[in-house]
C-alpha cells in the first residue's frame, strides 16, 4: 500500500516523501495513532525518521565532514556568485538538506561559475538554471 508523507527538516522547506508499506505495519501504525500515542501517521513517521537520524547522528557528522558537504541551507544569490567570477574561481555547490539557487541568477551565470553541484535532499533552482547545470549536477 502506498502512503504519501510530507517530512519536515527543521527549520526549513517540506518535501513530500512517498514510501510504500505493507497492509500489517500500516494497521499497526494506524492502531498506535487509534490509542493516542501519535496525532497520525505522519507524526509517527517523522518520529521515527528523527529517531533513526539520531542514532546515526555521528556517522552523518563524520561523513559532512569527510565530504566536506554543507550541512542544513545553502543559498547561492546573484552577488555572490558574481564575485566568483570576478576573482576567476568556480564554486562546488555540496550540500546535505536544502540548496537554493536565488531566482536573480542567470542562466549564463551558473554555468560559468558553478562546476559541480552535489545535494543530498533538494536543489530549488529556476528551470533555467537547473537546465544550465544539468551536466554538473551528480
Amino acid at each position: 500500500m502506498s502512503t504519501a508523507l510530507s517530512l519536515r527538516p527543521r527549520g526549513g522547506d517540506t518535501e513530500k516523501l512517498t514510501i510504500n508499506l505493507g497492509v500489517v505495519d500500516l494497521g499497526r501504525i494506524d492502531l498506535l495513532v487509534d490509542e493516542g500515542f501519535y496525532s497520525n501517521r505522519t507524526d509517527l513517521i517523522r518520529t521515527a525518521v528523527r529517531n533513526q537520524l539520531s542514532v546515526h547522528e555521528q556517522a552523518v557528522n563524520e561523513s559532512v565532514s569527510r565530504r566536506s558537504l554543507v550541512l542544513g541551507l545553502r543559498h547561492v544569490d546573484r552577488d555572490e556568485l558574481e564575485r566568483l567570477k570576478a576573482a576567476g574561481e568556480t564554486l562546488d555547490l555540496r550540500v546535505v538538506g536544502l540548496a537554493r539557487i536565488d531566482a536573480s541568477v542567470s542562466a549564463a551565470l551558473a554555468r560559468a561559475t558553478i562546476r559541480s553541484v552535489k545535494v543530498l535532499g533538494a536543489l530549488q533552482a529556476s528551470p533555467a538554471v537547473r537546465k544550465a547545470l544539468a551536466d554538473r549536477i551528480a
